[in-house]
């Protein structure tokens, strides 16, 4: 997250029992307000997978007095989606609810459920069948350059007057560090790139960080040809692929022609939700346990 330097006041927190790593909070300050790192799609809490509800309330708990002993007033926690959990894991959700944390935003997500059958909608499929009447070609490749300048970059700026959350420079440091896990997919019509995806791979979720493609791309059926691709074999092994959101305006509204194009792939919708807790109500937490 170094990155994230010039962005955001990192305020990352290690949780400890005895002299063993048991817990991490990816986390930022901002005034008295400590956010789940706000420069993370996702986030939370991450623990051990031996720590159970109890050891997690207490971790919770001291989180919350080493807060109220630096003049943090509130922590607004981002819970990471349950499907990304490699175990079942709702221990927070349990606690911020009995702790009455203030549920405040409710992200929908959409994804495929790779262990179903596939159900590709009639639109989608008439796409794939145009990339393939155009000869469209995939291809996985190491570099982001081509994608962020001539696809990307243009597109957001043209479509919704933005930058990507990382710059070339950052993606391509992030590649560096995790060559595994970052994985960009371009496809080619002549050799001429037309669209293409940057993919966050885990170890049971294949993530869709951006996706772009030309002024052609429905013409030609690129994006469809792609994540077809994508979905039925580059990542079928996996549990899940996750669109991500379609959110726009902080979360407020939905491109809905967006979500339709992802549903069209059999995505359904799966929920990311947010929670303000007031970090002086720690002692609250004893009373749950009996």
């Amino acid at each position: 997250m170094a990155y994230h330097g010039d962005r955001f006041e990192d305020y990352s927190l290690l949780i400890f029992k005895e002299d063993k790593l048991i817990a991490v909070l990816p986390a930022n300050k901002e005034g008295a307000l400590l956010h789940s790192h706000q420069g993370l799609t996702y986030g939370g809490l991450v623990t051990s997978e031996k720590i159970k509800l109890y050891e997690t309330a207490q971790v919770l708990k001291q989180i919350m007095i080493f807060l109220a002993s630096i003049d943090i007033t509130h922590i607004n926690i981002k819970l990471s989606p349950a499907f990304y959990h490699i175990k079942p894991s709702d221990e927070m959700r349990f606690l911020l609810h009995h702790l009455e944390a203030k549920k405040y935003r409710c992200d929908a997500l959409s994804v495929i459920d790779l262990n179903e059958k596939l159900l590709f909608s009639k639109d989608r499929i008439a796409g794939v069948k145009r990339g393939e009447k155009n000869g469209l070609m995939v291809k996985e490749v190491n570099e982001f350059t081509n994608f962020w300048d001539r696809i990307l970059l243009p597109n957001l700026k043209l479509k919704h007057q933005a930058k990507p959350t990382h710059s070339l420079k950052e993606i391509t440091r992030l590649k560096e560090r995790f060559p595994k896990q970052i994985r960009q997919f371009n496809v080619y019509k002549e050799n001429n790139l037309v669209a293409g995806t940057t993919i966050f791979e885990m170890q049971n979720v294949a993530h869709s960080q951006y996706i772009s493609g030309d002024a052609n791309k429905n013409t030609l059926g690129s994006l469809d040809f792609l994540h077809e691709h994508l979905i039925t074999n580059v990542f079928k092994d996996k549990r899940y692929f996750d669109f991500s959101t379609s959110h726009e305006n902080q979360g407020q509204h939905i491109n809905d022609g967006l979500l339709y194009w992802k549903e069209g792939f059999g995505a359904r919708t799966l929920t990311m939700d947010f929670y303000s807790l007031p970090v002086a109500n720690h002692d609250d937490i004893d009373r749950i346990f009996i």
